[in-house]
């Protein structure tokens, strides 16, 4: 019997395993669900004899061993820093992985073993990274297969709240891992504008972004997201002038997380100064005297900074996480990032009848016989509720998909891969359309629309 390993059951994992729990019903296939939190599998996997939930430790690797050995293939949503021990072990066993995660240096370093065991481990395939990579490619291979060159490309894609369940100052609610919400921009990003190589360090990430507007939707800003240059290879783009991949927040967000950083609020590296506090209410005090608001209020520092328009809303924001509570502080908190991730799961929630959304927009510039063309190719996802949310939607419906796929031998590519080929995305692609997860297009070719 086939079976599909799924590590990790948490917020992104609700629709994947919906999904192949289906697949595997349909198909007698197994699934087996690994988490460290055993209730938590168990409510994911449900009564039926071919789906099976087990209790890990992913740091085990007698444990990661005996679950690896009994799979055909094996999908990883543990965190990122886990996911080497995962692909260690499929390489050694012999066993394809699937992740959503970034491939990075240590994933790199086992490529040319998974190539000599003929294994697929296909990475970068959810949302962002992923559903972007698989419709970017599909525009950009089309302009080239016309004849068309491509001089600019800007992909943005950010996970936000509906507008119906947008209801404090912040207009964002967490759909995905909180962690990486506290941490988003911290690593800076490098990418190409009008033919210059342009840096962006954190400092700056949040302040003055530049905003998109589509239809039906709020006012949306925008920051680059990591590093784009090293996707112009894989994109084929080395005749555009512009490349940039980019996050989207509705602007309030921008403003208000922009302050936060001026105010060493996200900070991971200030554990002396936590350790020293005894409230929330210290800390947030230590931190404002750390910054250099002496002698003044916090509000007039914000006017300083912001202007007062700025200033007033900003001080909304701050004041609506409670940064400044009375609670004792965690034992187990380290640092300023920590206090902050406790403060937005308590502040950001996404409540049962919550909706989140998922906006994601291609902007290409091309041109073709003499003329210029330009293409807008736009996906917006709703979420049902604080589960089934269109971030689980978007992050796990394109791995279900692909590990179905591979199953079945109609995806037979091997190696390492983000998914760039057209042998990938093409029917996952197809496959996504039919669940709904469409882009809507508009081409305008010199001052036409069509």
């Amino acid at each position: 019997m086939k079976t599909i390993l799924v590590f990790g059951a948490g917020k992104s994992a609700t629709v994947l395993i919906d999904y192949l729990k289906t697949v595997c019903i349909e198909h007698n296939w197994k699934l087996i669900i690994a988490d460290n939190n055993l209730e938590l599998a168990q409510s994911k996997a449900g009564d039926h004899p071919n789906i099976q939930a087990v209790a890990v430790n992913a740091t085990d690797a007698d444990e990661r061993s005996m679950l690896i050995e009994a799979a055909s293939l094996v999908i990883s949503l543990l965190p990122p820093a886990l996911h080497i021990y995962v692909a260690r072990d499929c390489v050694a066993i012999g066993r394809s992985l699937l992740t959503a995660s970034y491939v990075d240096a240590a994933i790199k370093n086992l490529e040319a073993e998974i190539n000599s065991k003929e294994l697929l481990f296909l990475c970068e395939m959810g949302l962002d990274p992923g559903i972007d990579h698989m419709s970017a490619m599909q525009l950009i291979d089309n302009i080239h297969s016309k004849g068309g060159t491509i001089t600019s490309f800007l992909s943005h894609c950010g996970g936000l709240v509906a507008p119906e369940s947008d209801n404090n100052p912040w207009h964002y609610k967490i759909s995905w891992n909180p962690r990486n919400v506290v941490l988003a921009g911290k690593a800076g990003a490098v990418y190409k504008e009008e033919g210059t190589i342009r840096q962006k360090q954190y400092s700056d990430m949040f302040n003055n972004c530049s905003t998109l507007h589509i239809k039906g939707l709020p006012l949306l800003a925008w920051y680059p997201n990591r590093d784009s240059l090293s996707y112009i290879p894989l994109y084929h783009l080395e005749t555009a002038s512009t490349f940039i991949r980019t996050t989207l927040r509705y602007a309030d967000f921008c403003l208000g997380w922009d302050a936060l950083i001026e105010l060493g609020i996200t900070d991971e590296n200030d554990k002396d100064l936590v350790s020293m506090c005894r409230t929330y209410e210290e800390w947030f005090q230590s931190k404002l005297k750390a910054a250099g608001i002496n002698g003044e209020t916090l509000l007039e520092w914000l006017h300083r900074q912001y202007g007062t328009e700025k200033a007033s809303y900003i001080q909304q924001q701050l004041a609506f996480l409670e940064l400044d509570r009375s609670e004792i502080i965690p034992t187990q908190v380290t640092c300023s990032a920590d206090l902050l991730q406790y403060c937005l799961e308590q502040k950001l929630v996404l409540h049962p009848t919550d909706k989140d959304l998922v906006v994601m927009m291609h902007e290409i510039e091309y041109t073709l016989n003499e003329q210029h063309h330009k293409i807008q190719s736009s996906l917006i996802v709703k979420g049902n509720d604080h589960l089934h949310t269109a971030m689980a939607q978007t992050v796990g419906l394109p791995l279900g998909i692909a590990a179905r796929l591979i199953l079945e031998e109609k995806i037979k590519i091997k190696g390492l891969h983000i998914p760039t080929a057209s042998a990938i995305y093409e029917p996952v692609l197809h496959e996504l359309k039919q669940l709904g997860i469409t882009f809507q297009e508009t081409e305008t070719i010199a001052g036409h629309s069509s």
